[in-house]
């Protein structure tokens, strides 16, 4: 795997982590859950940026919002009891289809 897609999918891993404890602190009423969402979003920018040494910004946002969407969306369903109805469901798989369609023929992203 090239370094670059590295840092993509720990940014990606590092903002699931900081969305997901968003969610835990309780508007920041809880220590460690808020520490968690600092520290998960600033990893996250941090390895977006080295990302984007390599990676036009426009394809990087694209990979690591809809990435982050699609795991949130399912933390949400496991971890929090959320539900996701059909139309919900096709929507995170055309982002997921987007995500392919971009890394697979796309002459910006840097493979």
């Amino acid at each position: 795997m090239p370094k670059h897609y590295l840092y993509l999918l720990l940014a990606v891993v590092t903002e699931t982590m900081a969305t997901s404890s968003l969610q835990a602190s309780q508007q920041f009423t809880r220590f460690w859950p808020s520490a968690l969402v600092v520290l998960g979003y600033a990893l996250s920018f941090y390895f977006m940026a080295q990302t984007l040494k390599v990676m036009p910004v426009g394809i990087v946002y694209a990979i690591w919002s809809g990435l982050g969407i699609v795991l949130i969306s399912g933390i949400g369903w496991v971890v929090f009891g959320q539900r996701i109805d059909l139309p919900g469901a096709l929507g995170l798989g055309m982002i997921i289809a987007g995500i392919i369609v971009i890394h697979l023929f796309s002459k910006t992203a840097a493979h």
